[in-house]
């Protein structure tokens, strides 16, 4: 897919967003708003939650995604890992339900987030949240929207005063810090935290260590395509599809308060190494 126009990659975010409203509606039949679902739930290796819901959605978007581009791979939380993806130029990264025990728990604020990655890098993506109604969307080189309307990242340029998401630990330690920031109550599905960045909802987000290529492909050419910037605390890009498909800390804000955020961040890092090596989830 190297050097392809951004007009393909578009239609290919479109159809992504097509697929995930449908995914939703599977999985809003087993969601009980303010109540336990009904779906079924297992524990995975590790003691984290799955339910009948993530992998029945899991199997409807293999089968409709791998329709759209029957060439690229796939890693997805609810299958098992294949080597064989490594030596894709392409691939499908997909987290069935983001937010698993928001579902279950009646929550909101759980989504479905895909991404088509190539070279690395994702060029489209789709982040649906079905029981909030909220579609984003981004193509490389294309722009982001929400709900059919474009979206940016806002202009704030200092931590005072900014609206910032992220692990408790961390932003109670910029908080002492005096930095002046505004701490957004926790979201449950990371790809959301990150995504509002995109939407100018709030004006930063933070992820701990540890997130997998699935909690933030998606959010990042979301980021990325609205003007933003998500990268580790050296100021790099993550790269996607890697033998080891994790991060380090991460951190996203409009272009003038990215700078801003890292330093602050690499701060707390530097004082006290705790709130990195915290889940990402929190």
């Amino acid at each position: 897919m190297t050097g392809a126009s951004p007009a393909p990659f578009s239609a290919l975010a479109a159809c992504m967003g097509e697929i995930a409203v449908r995914a939703g509606a599977i999985a809003l039949d087993y969601f009980s708003p303010g109540g336990k679902t009904s779906a079924t739930i297992t524990l995975k290796d590790g003691g984290s939650p799955v339910s009948e819901a993530d992998l029945a959605v899991d199997r409807f978007l293999r089968e409709k995604l791998g329709g759209l581009a029957p060439d690229a791979g796939w890693l997805s939380e609810e299958s098992t890992d294949e080597p064989a993806r490594l030596e894709r130029q392409s691939l499908f990264i997909v987290d069935p339900i983001d937010g698993t025990r928001a579902f279950i728990a009646g929550d909101n604020r759980w989504g479905i987030s895909l991404a088509l990655v190539s070279d690395a890098r994702p060029v489209a993506a789709a982040l649906y949240m079905p029981a909030i109604g909220e579609l984003y969307l981004a193509a490389s080189g294309s722009g982001a929207t929400l709900n059919g309307a474009s979206i940016r990242a806002t202009n704030h340029a200092l931590l005072s005063g900014a609206n910032v998401g992220g692990p408790r630990k961390t932003l109670e330690a910029m908080i002492n810090g005096r930095t002046g920031i505004i701490a957004e109550a926790r979201v449950p599905s990371l790809a959301y935290r990150l995504a509002r960045v995109g939407s100018g909802a709030i004006d930063a987000a933070l992820a701990s260590t540890n997130a997998w290529d699935w909690d933030i492909a998606a959010a990042d050419l979301i980021v990325l395509e609205a003007g933003g910037l998500l990268t580790g605390l050296d100021g790099s890009q993550p790269r996607y599809n890697r033998e080891r498909p994790r991060h380090g800390v991460l951190a996203a804000a409009g272009p003038r308060l990215h700078k801003p955020l890292l330093a602050a961040v690499q701060s707390i890092q530097h004082a006290n190494p705790a709130p990195a090596s915290i889940s990402a989830r929190s």
